[in-house]
C-alpha cells in the first residue's frame, strides 16, 4: 500500500494537513499555490457564497427557475483569482508582522520561499485573470466591480490604526452581493444593499472567531482586532452580529418576495450561526479555526434556499 503524503515542511500551520498542493504540485510550484492560499479553500469559499446568493436572490425576484450558470462559473474564478490576489497583496504589506506572529510566520514571504520581487509578479497575473473575468460582465456589474478595489486596497492597514479591521474585511469580502444582483439586473437596489450590509455582520462575527487564534501575538506586535477589543465578550457581541445579519438577510427576502423555502433555509443558517456561538472557545485555537471554517455550510446552505425557492415559486 502506497504511503499517504505528508505535507512537507514549509506548510503553514492552519493548512489542512495533506492538502492537494502538499500531494500533488511539483515542489516549486507549491510556495506560490500557498501564497494565492489555494490549500486553504475557505477563503474563496467565503468570498464566493455572497455572489452566490446574490445571484440568486436576483433570480428568484425575476421569477427565474435558477441562476445564470455563467454567472455562477464566472464568480467561481474570479473568487478563486481575486482572493489568491488579495491573500498576496495583504502577504506582501504585512510581511514584517507575519514573521513575528507564529501562525503566519511560515508563508512564503516571511520565509523566504518567494521574494517580494515575484510576489508583486504573482499579484499582477491572479489580478489580470479577475479582471478578464470582470470584463464578462455588463457595464453597470463592471463598475460595481472595480469600486471595491478600494475596500481590498485599504484592509490590510486597518489592522495597524483601529479595532475593528473586521469590519474592513466585511466591506471588501461580501461585496459579491452587490454584484450578482448587478450581473443579473444591471442595476442595484434596496434588497442587496440588505444582503451586503447582512454579509458584513457575518464576516465580523467569523473573522472576531478567526481573530482569537492570533489575539496573544497580536497583542506583542502591536495588531488591533475584534477579538482582542471584545475579548472575554466575544460570545455576546458574536451573538448580536449574527443575529444582525440574519435580519438584514430577512430584509432582503422580504423586499426580492422570496418564498417559504428561502425563509427555511435562513431559519437553519440562523440555527447554524448560533451553535458557532455556544460551540465557542475563544482560548482554542483549533476550536476557533473549525467554527470559523464551518461558515462554508452557513452560507450553501442560505444558496441552497435560494436556488430551491427560484424553482418552486418560477
Amino acid at each position: 500500500m502506497q504511503a499517504t503524503p505528508q505535507p512537507s515542511s514549509s506548510a503553514v500551520p492552519d493548512a489542512p494537513r495533506g492538502n492537494w498542493v502538499d500531494r500533488a504540485l511539483p515542489e516549486a510550484w507549491r510556495p506560490y499555490a500557498r501564497l494565492a492560499r489555494l490549500d486553504r479553500p475557505i477563503g474563496w469559499w467565503l468570498l464566493l457564497l455572497p455572489c452566490w446568493w446574490s445571484a440568486a436572490l436576483a433570480a428568484d425576484a425575476l421569477g427565474r427557475p435558477w441562476p445564470d450558470p455563467w454567472h455562477l462559473v464566472l464568480f467561481f474564478v474570479g473568487a478563486v483569482a481575486m482572493r489568491g490576489a488579495g491573500c498576496t497583496y495583504n502577504d506582501i504589506v504585512d510581511r514584517d508582522i507575519d514573521a513575528k506572529v507564529a501562525r503566519t510566520r511560515a508563508r512564503p514571504i516571511p520565509s523566504g520561499q518567494v521574494s517580494v520581487r515575484n510576489a508583486k509578479i504573482f499579484l499582477i497575473a491572479q489580478a489580470l485573470v479577475g479582471l478578464v473575468v470582470l470584463l464578462q460582465f455588463n457595464r453597470f456589474a463592471v463598475l460595481v466591480g472595480v469600486a471595491s478595489l478600494a475596500a481590498v486596497a485599504i484592509y490590510p492597514f486597518l489592522k495597524r490604526v483601529t479595532d475593528w479591521p473586521q469590519l474592513g474585511l466585511g466591506i471588501a469580502f461580501s461585496w459579491g452581493a452587490l454584484m450578482g444582483w448587478a450581473a443579473a439586473t444591471g442595476s442595484l437596489a434596496l434588497a442587496p444593499i440588505l444582503l451586503y450590509l447582512g454579509g458584513i455582520a457575518w464576516t465580523i462575527g467569523y473573522d472576531t472567531i478567526y481573530a482569537h487564534q492570533d489575539k496573544e501575538d497580536d497583542a506583542i506586535v502591536g495588531v488591533h482586532s475584534t477579538a482582542r477589543l471584545f475579548g472575554a465578550a466575544t460570545k455576546p457581541w458574536l451573538a448580536g452580529f449574527y443575529a444582525l445579519a440574519a435580519a438584514l438577510f430577512a430584509g432582503a427576502f422580504v423586499l426580492s418576495g422570496v418564498g417559504p423555502a428561502a425563509y427555511a433555509g435562513l431559519a437553519l443558517g440562523a440555527a447554524h450561526l448560533g451553535w458557532q456561538v455556544a460551540a465557542l472557545r475563544t482560548d482554542d485555537p483549533d476550536n476557533c479555526l473549525r467554527l470559523f471554517r464551518s461558515n462554508r455550510d452557513f452560507g450553501l446552505i442560505l444558496f441552497a434556499a435560494l436556488v430551491l425557492d427560484a424553482w418552486l415559486t418560477a
